[in-house]
């Protein structure tokens, strides 16, 4: 019998997935990237590692500013489209975050924009973690971007309706067994079609756990793409910054 494919395999690789999300603001996550880099002070030709890159937009942002950069993400469609601006010092391969990274080591990884939290259980978590830890050289620092999963929760948009290129999404979202759950319907080509992303709740405890397991410790907490304080009932994300001792 053939393994059921996970939702972010699937719905990942759809053309309705970046239909969807098409409007997302990269000014924004540009800035925040810059206002990241000039916190943590990245020398030039720093090694670094966008884990979960998605098409490359913010890898390709990094690699601008002076680093050497990788991007990995599990979706073959959009690294397809990322291999198109590989140059010298920006590559693009397919990976699951769960596998080890083989080769050089980096000297920073980034997660951003909530690429975490998608499996079914806290064994592929740590994988994860232990992954991006092995794959950081000595003294190399891990950044996590997650979302605020307390205020999220507390203002949950329970209904609405998007519409993008002439397709009408309906979306639901609610809250179960420990996993944010959006529900996304729409007919296409007079087909009905449903995806739902689930992401679990994990808290700054969940991840401070994970780290410390792989050899990580907390050095930084920011609330905000413009490194403001973590406010747990007011912030919108939840970023973390790790350094390997």
């Amino acid at each position: 019998m053939a393994k059921k494919e996970e939702w972010f395999g699937e719905w990942f690789n759809s053309p309705f997935y970046h239909i969807l999300y098409k409007k997302r603001d990269f000014k924004e996550a540009e800035q925040f990237i810059s206002n990241l880099s000039q916190h943590l002070q990245i020398p030039p030709s720093s090694k670094v590692l966008d884990l979960a890159c998605g098409k490359g937009r913010h890898a390709i942002y990094l690699n601008k500013l002076g680093f050497n950069v990788t991007g990995l993400d599990l979706s073959s469609e959009s690294i397809q489209h990322a291999k198109r601006f590989e140059n010298e010092h920006l590559q693009f391969k397919v990976h699951d975050m769960r596998e080890p990274i083989e080769g050089n080591k980096f000297d920073f990884i980034l997660n951003l924009f909530t690429s975490f939290g998608y499996f079914e259980s806290d064994i592929e978590n740590q994988q994860s973690i232990n992954a991006m830890s092995h794959a950081l050289e000595k003294n190399g620092m891990l950044v996590i971007d997650f979302m605020n999963a307390e205020k999220v929760i507390q203002n949950l948009i329970q209904k609405e309706t998007i519409i993008e290129e002439g397709i009408t999404f309906h979306i639901s979202k609610e809250v179960m067994n420990g996993y944010i759950l959006k529900h996304i319907q729409f007919e296409y080509n007079n087909q009905h079609r449903h995806y739902t992303e689930k992401v679990q709740a994990l808290t700054e405890r969940d991840f401070t756990k994970y780290l410390n397991f792989a050899g990580l410790s907390i050095k930084d907490k920011f609330g905000d793409y413009q490194l403001n304080s973590f406010d747990i009932k007011n912030s919108d994300r939840l970023i973390l910054i790790a350094t390997k001792s």
